[in-house]
């Protein structure tokens, strides 16, 4: 899957690392109180991060909107198989 248009820098760089199931470059990427929030309900960063990286991914990015920082496509997940998601950004580290 192109990453070319992300056009946040971070953003792309923590898509690259789910991407890859780069655990330390994803982790490495979130501020130490990020929150994440799965279909609206908060979810441990660091438990998706064990659970998720390796067999979970974007297939396609079809919408990209929010200065970079809102992602719309096809996802993957290994136990789930194929659907739609958003991924919202908010707590990236900004360096």
């Amino acid at each position: 899957m192109k990453t070319d248009v992300l056009t946040n820098p971070i953003v792309r760089a923590a898509i690259e690392a789910l991407q890859n199931g780069n655990r330390k470059t994803w982790s490495a990427l979130f501020e130490p109180d990020a929150e994440l929030y799965d279909d609206g309900s908060p979810r441990s960063l660091k438990e998706f991060t064990r659970d998720a990286l390796g067999h979970e991914r974007f297939t396609s990015i079809d919408r990209v909107e929010n200065n970079g920082l809102d992602l719309a496509g096809a996802f993957h997940s290994d136990p789930m198989g194929r659907f739609s998601d958003i991924l919202q950004v908010s707590a990236l580290a900004w360096g």
